[in-house]
């Protein structure tokens, strides 16, 4: 599976721009701003429905506009597939297949899958649970349609749950038959997802290590679990034991979404103990497990998003990736890179040459043209 191409309007800040793509490497290079992230983004956009980096898809409209839409076209197994994004303020987001919308966004999740290394990854590690959970969901997601399907239903119910306890709080009554009916559907969502996640890392876990190995040379021993409550024989004890503190607080306090996923180097809390070099190498190891795993379970290599890697990383975990791309190990690659002489210099050795994209010159060249696009 690759990008053949993509069409770019009103994204963040690009007022249009259409490029056609290599199925090896790709880098988009030029200045600071210029404007190469974004147009990474817009890829990883077209894969998942939603952006890397803003966290509501009204942000990503360009300044001075009121829409924006993407629009890519995939080939897989010689067949080509047209995937159009868009986004109207104050209108629903549409995801279109070959023109016809998808009945539920969702649908889309995992046809076209991408892994992204990007510099602020390690607040994977130096973040919130949050974080976290939302790393492995998505990757799950993207492999097992139930998980996602189970997974919106149990966001929503849980939305819906913490709506009645602020309503019985601030209208000073009790429905406890109503809170039943939340209650029964989130225990049994809960866990399916957590025996769900579970069992995810007992198989995620062993890739995972091994590409820490390789990264690290094997002088360091690391390790993930998943913390939950969810998966014991008297969760829904718990939960419903709960309840005069969700009331009091107003809020859930047991579920899945209170889980988190212990990452430990040594025998340590990496978060606390871990070094910069050894944060960094966790997640690039976790990225590199997650591309296996979509390869495995897809039977096809998504696509790899790298974001001004060589500027982050050491020559050892340049040297790594550099060789896992000349080994074939991944597919299409698309990279972002400041300095052109720099990525030359490091696929030098290497038969197949990245295809440049110059971001600045490409914008200016736009600049003043009429808009294909409307």
């Amino acid at each position: 599976m690759y990008l053949e191409k993509i069409e770019l309007l009103n994204f963040k800040n690009y007022e249009s721009l259409a490029l056609d793509f290599d199925q090896g490497i790709n880098c988009f290079t030029g200045p600071n701003g210029s404007g190469k992230t974004n147009l990474l983004d817009a890829i990883y956009y077209l894969s998942l429905t939603k952006s890397a980096f803003s966290s509501t898809d009204s942000s990503n409209i360009r300044h001075d506009s009121s829409y924006f839409m993407l629009r890519g076209v995939f080939t897989s197994d010689k067949k080509a597939v047209t995937i159009q994004c868009q986004i109207q303020s104050g209108q629903k987001k549409k995801v279109l297949h070959d023109k016809t919308p998808y009945e539920k966004i969702s649908e889309h999740i995992g046809r076209f899958p991408a892994v992204l290394i990007a510099p602020d990854d390690t607040e994977l590690v130096k973040g919130g649970s949050e974080g976290r959970r939302r790393f492995f969901d998505s990757l799950i997601s993207q492999i097992d349609a139930r998980y996602l399907d189970d997974l919106i239903r149990y966001n929503q119910v849980l939305k819906r749950r913490q709506e009645l306890l602020k309503q019985f709080e601030n209208r000073k009554y009790f429905d406890g038959e109503l809170l039943d009916v939340y209650d029964r559907e989130l225990v049994e969502g809960a866990i399916r997802l957590g025996a769900r996640r579970r069992d995810f890392i007992e198989e995620f876990s062993p890739l995972f290590v091994r590409h820490y190995e390789e990264l690290s040379d094997g002088k360091e021993k690391v390790a993930l679990s998943y913390q939950t409550e969810v998966t014991g024989d008297d969760f829904e004890k718990k939960f419903r034991k709960s309840r005069d503190r969700d009331l009091m607080l107003q809020r859930t306090n047991k579920g899945i979404h209170k889980d988190d996923f212990t990452f430990l180097t040594d025998d340590h809390s990496l978060k606390k103990f871990g070094s910069q070099g050894q944060q960094k190498s966790f997640v690039i190891a976790l990225k590199l497990a997650k591309f296996d795993v979509l390869t495995d379970k897809k039977g096809f290599k998504p696509l790899l998003l790298l974001d001004d890697i060589f500027d982050k990383l050491d020559d050892s975990r340049i040297s790594h990736l550099v060789g896992m791309i000349t080994a074939r190990r991944f597919g299409q690659v698309f990279l972002t890179e400041a300095r052109p002489e720099r990525t030359k210099k490091v696929f030098e050795h290497i038969s197949e040459s990245p295809l440049f994209f110059d971001i600045k010159t490409l914008r200016e060249e736009r600049a003043g043209r009429e808009n294909p696009y409307i």
